[in-house]
Protein backbone atom coordinates (compact mmCIF):
# COMPACT_ATOMS: atom_id res chain seq x y z
CA UNK A 1 0.00 0.00 0.00
CA UNK A 2 0.90 3.37 -0.46
CA UNK A 3 0.52 6.47 2.24
CA UNK A 4 -0.19 10.09 0.51
CA UNK A 5 -0.15 13.24 2.82
CA UNK A 6 -2.13 16.16 1.41
CA UNK A 7 -2.76 19.71 2.33
CA UNK A 8 -6.39 20.83 1.23
CA UNK A 9 -8.45 23.80 2.03
CA UNK A 10 -11.88 24.54 2.36
CA UNK A 11 -14.55 26.58 2.91
CA UNK A 12 -16.80 24.83 5.90
CA UNK A 13 -19.64 27.21 5.41
CA UNK A 14 -21.96 25.16 3.94
CA UNK A 15 -20.53 21.68 5.48
CA UNK A 16 -21.64 19.87 8.49
CA UNK A 17 -17.65 20.40 9.85
CA UNK A 18 -15.30 17.92 8.60
CA UNK A 19 -16.02 14.46 9.89
CA UNK A 20 -18.27 12.17 7.66
CA UNK A 21 -21.82 11.51 9.26
CA UNK A 22 -24.10 8.83 9.44
CA UNK A 23 -26.69 10.45 7.62
CA UNK A 24 -25.71 10.37 3.83
CA UNK A 25 -27.99 13.22 3.63
CA UNK A 26 -25.45 15.74 5.77
CA UNK A 27 -22.37 17.03 3.90
CA UNK A 28 -19.12 17.17 5.00
CA UNK A 29 -15.73 18.26 3.96
CA UNK A 30 -14.14 14.40 4.51
CA UNK A 31 -17.55 12.70 2.95
CA UNK A 32 -16.74 14.97 -0.31
CA UNK A 33 -12.89 14.37 -0.52
CA UNK A 34 -12.87 10.64 0.07
CA UNK A 35 -15.42 10.25 -2.90
CA UNK A 36 -13.33 12.24 -5.18
CA UNK A 37 -10.09 10.59 -4.15
CA UNK A 38 -12.13 7.14 -4.69
CA UNK A 39 -12.67 7.92 -8.04
CA UNK A 40 -9.20 8.31 -9.33
CA UNK A 41 -8.12 5.82 -7.33
CA UNK A 42 -10.65 3.38 -8.53
CA UNK A 43 -10.47 2.39 -4.58
CA UNK A 44 -12.42 2.83 -1.99
CA UNK A 45 -10.38 5.35 0.31
CA UNK A 46 -10.69 6.46 3.81
CA UNK A 47 -8.77 9.84 5.13
CA UNK A 48 -7.41 10.74 8.34
CA UNK A 49 -7.40 14.49 9.39
CA UNK A 50 -5.15 16.42 11.82
CA UNK A 51 -8.04 17.95 13.11
CA UNK A 52 -11.42 17.45 12.89
CA UNK A 53 -13.28 21.16 12.19
CA UNK A 54 -16.92 21.80 13.28
CA UNK A 55 -19.70 22.87 11.44
CA UNK A 56 -18.52 25.76 9.53
CA UNK A 57 -15.39 26.30 10.67
CA UNK A 58 -12.30 27.23 7.77
CA UNK A 59 -9.23 25.97 7.23
CA UNK A 60 -6.29 27.21 4.70
CA UNK A 61 -3.91 23.69 5.47
CA UNK A 62 -5.94 20.84 6.60
CA UNK A 63 -3.38 17.69 6.51
CA UNK A 64 -4.64 14.30 5.92
CA UNK A 65 -3.32 11.20 5.43
CA UNK A 66 -4.75 8.01 3.03
CA UNK A 67 -3.44 4.91 1.71
CA UNK A 68 -3.89 3.52 -1.71
CA UNK A 69 -2.83 0.20 -3.69
CA UNK A 70 -2.39 2.05 -6.63
CA UNK A 71 -0.37 5.68 -6.92
CA UNK A 72 -2.08 7.90 -9.55
CA UNK A 73 0.83 10.21 -9.52
CA UNK A 74 0.93 14.14 -7.87
CA UNK A 75 -0.73 15.74 -11.09
CA UNK A 76 -3.66 13.39 -10.41
CA UNK A 77 -3.72 13.39 -6.77
CA UNK A 78 -3.76 17.37 -6.68
CA UNK A 79 -5.50 18.09 -10.18
CA UNK A 80 -7.54 14.65 -11.23
CA UNK A 81 -9.14 15.06 -7.61
CA UNK A 82 -9.96 19.17 -7.51
CA UNK A 83 -11.83 18.46 -10.79
CA UNK A 84 -14.24 16.39 -8.89
CA UNK A 85 -14.64 18.54 -5.74
CA UNK A 86 -17.00 20.84 -5.29
CA UNK A 87 -15.57 24.73 -5.29
CA UNK A 88 -15.07 25.18 -1.53
CA UNK A 89 -13.01 21.99 -1.32
CA UNK A 90 -9.35 22.24 -2.94
CA UNK A 91 -6.27 20.03 -2.52
CA UNK A 92 -3.23 22.63 -2.51
CA UNK A 93 -0.29 19.80 -2.35
CA UNK A 94 0.33 15.91 -1.79
CA UNK A 95 3.58 14.32 -0.78
CA UNK A 96 4.58 10.40 -0.83
CA UNK A 97 4.81 9.38 2.92
CA UNK A 98 6.07 6.44 4.55
CA UNK A 99 3.60 4.10 7.14
CA UNK A 100 5.34 5.75 10.21
CA UNK A 101 3.43 9.29 9.40
CA UNK A 102 0.04 9.32 10.46
CA UNK A 103 -1.84 12.92 10.30
CA UNK A 104 -3.29 13.09 13.79
CA UNK A 105 -1.29 11.27 15.51
CA UNK A 106 2.36 12.68 14.55
CA UNK A 107 1.46 16.12 14.88
CA UNK A 108 3.08 18.03 16.96
CA UNK A 109 0.93 21.21 16.94
CA UNK A 110 -2.31 22.85 15.57
CA UNK A 111 -2.44 26.60 15.01
CA UNK A 112 -5.73 28.51 14.40
CA UNK A 113 -6.44 32.24 13.32
CA UNK A 114 -10.14 33.96 14.46
CA UNK A 115 -11.53 36.56 12.49
CA UNK A 116 -13.31 39.54 13.63
CA UNK A 117 -13.82 43.18 11.85
CA UNK A 118 -15.52 46.31 13.93
CA UNK A 119 -17.79 48.24 11.31
CA UNK A 120 -21.34 50.05 11.37
CA UNK A 121 -22.32 47.87 8.74
CA UNK A 122 -22.22 43.87 8.09
CA UNK A 123 -20.07 43.40 4.71
CA UNK A 124 -22.02 41.01 2.29
CA UNK A 125 -18.14 39.95 1.20
CA UNK A 126 -17.46 38.77 4.75
CA UNK A 127 -20.55 36.85 5.32
CA UNK A 128 -19.68 33.41 6.98
CA UNK A 129 -15.64 34.39 6.50
CA UNK A 130 -15.36 36.76 9.37
CA UNK A 131 -17.61 37.61 12.84
CA UNK A 132 -19.04 40.96 12.84
CA UNK A 133 -19.46 43.18 15.43
CA UNK A 134 -20.67 46.85 15.10
CA UNK A 135 -18.82 47.76 18.19
CA UNK A 136 -14.52 48.52 18.45
CA UNK A 137 -13.07 46.19 21.25
CA UNK A 138 -10.28 46.92 23.62
CA UNK A 139 -7.46 44.33 21.48
CA UNK A 140 -4.68 45.73 24.00
CA UNK A 141 -6.33 44.16 27.21
CA UNK A 142 -7.34 41.34 25.28
CA UNK A 143 -3.63 40.67 24.43
CA UNK A 144 -2.56 41.75 27.75
CA UNK A 145 -5.03 38.55 29.28
CA UNK A 146 -3.54 36.02 27.09
CA UNK A 147 -0.17 35.62 29.16
CA UNK A 148 -2.09 33.33 31.80
CA UNK A 149 -3.04 31.10 28.81
CA UNK A 150 0.34 29.86 27.97
CA UNK A 151 1.61 26.35 28.91
CA UNK A 152 0.24 23.17 30.00
CA UNK A 153 -3.76 23.70 32.03
CA UNK A 154 -6.45 22.29 32.59
CA UNK A 155 -9.04 23.94 30.07
CA UNK A 156 -12.15 22.26 30.82
CA UNK A 157 -13.66 25.77 31.51
CA UNK A 158 -13.57 26.54 27.85
CA UNK A 159 -14.64 22.27 26.76
CA UNK A 160 -18.14 21.64 24.94
CA UNK A 161 -20.20 19.12 27.14
CA UNK A 162 -19.88 16.67 24.10
CA UNK A 163 -15.76 16.69 24.20
CA UNK A 164 -15.37 12.88 24.23
CA UNK A 165 -11.52 13.53 25.01
CA UNK A 166 -10.06 11.65 28.15
CA UNK A 167 -8.17 14.39 29.31
CA UNK A 168 -8.40 17.87 28.92
CA UNK A 169 -5.15 19.32 29.75
CA UNK A 170 -3.92 21.07 26.92
CA UNK A 171 -0.20 22.95 26.01
CA UNK A 172 -0.67 26.49 24.45
CA UNK A 173 2.64 27.48 22.78
CA UNK A 174 1.68 30.74 21.45
CA UNK A 175 -1.51 32.78 21.64
CA UNK A 176 -1.92 36.70 20.88
CA UNK A 177 -4.93 39.54 19.75
CA UNK A 178 -3.75 41.60 17.43
CA UNK A 179 -4.98 44.50 14.50
CA UNK A 180 -4.38 43.28 11.06
CA UNK A 181 -6.05 46.15 8.26
CA UNK A 182 -9.68 46.20 9.66
CA UNK A 183 -9.32 42.45 11.21
CA UNK A 184 -8.99 41.64 14.98
CA UNK A 185 -7.21 38.32 15.13
CA UNK A 186 -7.16 35.90 17.52
CA UNK A 187 -3.71 33.79 17.17
CA UNK A 188 -3.46 30.54 19.32
CA UNK A 189 -0.97 27.41 18.32
CA UNK A 190 -1.33 24.27 20.92
CA UNK A 191 -0.03 20.84 21.02
CA UNK A 192 -3.95 19.83 20.31
CA UNK A 193 -7.42 21.46 21.47
CA UNK A 194 -10.50 20.19 22.72
CA UNK A 195 -14.11 20.26 21.23
CA UNK A 196 -15.38 24.11 20.74
CA UNK A 197 -12.20 25.34 22.88
CA UNK A 198 -10.90 27.87 20.18
CA UNK A 199 -14.63 29.65 19.83
CA UNK A 200 -15.01 29.64 23.88
CA UNK A 201 -11.90 31.39 24.46
CA UNK A 202 -13.07 33.67 21.67
CA UNK A 203 -16.17 34.62 23.15
CA UNK A 204 -14.56 35.21 27.07
CA UNK A 205 -11.87 37.19 25.10
CA UNK A 206 -15.05 39.07 23.89
CA UNK A 207 -16.40 39.94 27.19
CA UNK A 208 -13.25 41.23 28.00
CA UNK A 209 -12.82 43.50 24.98
CA UNK A 210 -15.93 44.86 25.19
CA UNK A 211 -15.80 46.04 28.99
CA UNK A 212 -18.49 42.90 29.99
CA UNK A 213 -15.73 41.71 31.69
CA UNK A 214 -12.46 42.31 33.59
CA UNK A 215 -9.00 41.61 32.99
CA UNK A 216 -8.65 38.76 35.62
CA UNK A 217 -11.97 37.02 33.78
CA UNK A 218 -10.01 34.56 31.29
CA UNK A 219 -7.93 33.71 34.85
CA UNK A 220 -10.81 32.95 36.53
CA UNK A 221 -12.60 30.41 34.07
CA UNK A 222 -9.64 29.26 33.42
CA UNK A 223 -8.94 28.35 36.83
CA UNK A 224 -12.31 27.70 37.42
CA UNK A 225 -12.90 24.50 35.22
CA UNK A 226 -16.70 25.07 34.90
CA UNK A 227 -17.70 25.35 31.35
CA UNK A 228 -21.15 26.44 32.76
CA UNK A 229 -19.78 29.76 34.33
CA UNK A 230 -17.53 31.08 31.22
CA UNK A 231 -19.33 32.75 27.77
CA UNK A 232 -20.82 31.87 25.52
CA UNK A 233 -19.36 30.13 22.27
CA UNK A 234 -18.42 32.47 19.92
CA UNK A 235 -20.04 31.45 15.57
CA UNK A 236 -18.14 29.39 13.62
CA UNK A 237 -17.35 31.49 10.69
CA UNK A 238 -14.82 33.34 11.68
CA UNK A 239 -12.63 30.29 12.84
CA UNK A 240 -9.35 29.01 10.81
CA UNK A 241 -7.22 26.03 10.99
CA UNK A 242 -4.25 27.85 9.34
CA UNK A 243 -1.19 25.08 9.98
CA UNK A 244 -0.41 22.18 11.61
CA UNK A 245 3.45 21.32 12.73
CA UNK A 246 5.54 17.93 12.25
CA UNK A 247 9.06 16.66 12.48
CA UNK A 248 11.15 17.91 9.98
CA UNK A 249 12.23 14.34 9.10
CA UNK A 250 8.69 13.81 7.16
CA UNK A 251 9.48 16.56 5.18
CA UNK A 252 6.22 18.48 4.46
CA UNK A 253 5.58 21.29 2.76
CA UNK A 254 5.89 24.83 4.79
CA UNK A 255 2.54 24.76 6.96
CA UNK A 256 1.26 28.34 7.69
CA UNK A 257 -1.42 29.47 5.17
CA UNK A 258 -3.51 32.56 6.57
CA UNK A 259 -6.58 33.26 4.85
CA UNK A 260 -6.10 35.11 1.15
CA UNK A 261 -7.77 38.32 2.37
CA UNK A 262 -6.18 38.70 5.75
CA UNK A 263 -3.25 41.31 5.30
CA UNK A 264 0.00 39.40 6.74
CA UNK A 265 0.82 40.34 10.27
Amino acid sequence: MYRFALGVEYDGAGYCGWQKQVSIKLETVQGKLEEALSRVANYSIRTTCAGRTDSGVHATNQVVHFDTPVDRGNKAWVVGVNSLLPPSIRVTWVKAVDQSFHARFSATARRYKYLIYCQRAESVFLRKKAVWMKKDLDVKLMNDATGVLLGEHDFSGFRAAGCQSLSSRRFVMEVSWYRSGKFIVFDVRANAFLLHMVRNLVGAFLDVGSGVKDLNWISEVLDGRDRSAGSVTAPPDGLYLVAVDYPDHHMLPASLSIPIFLPQA
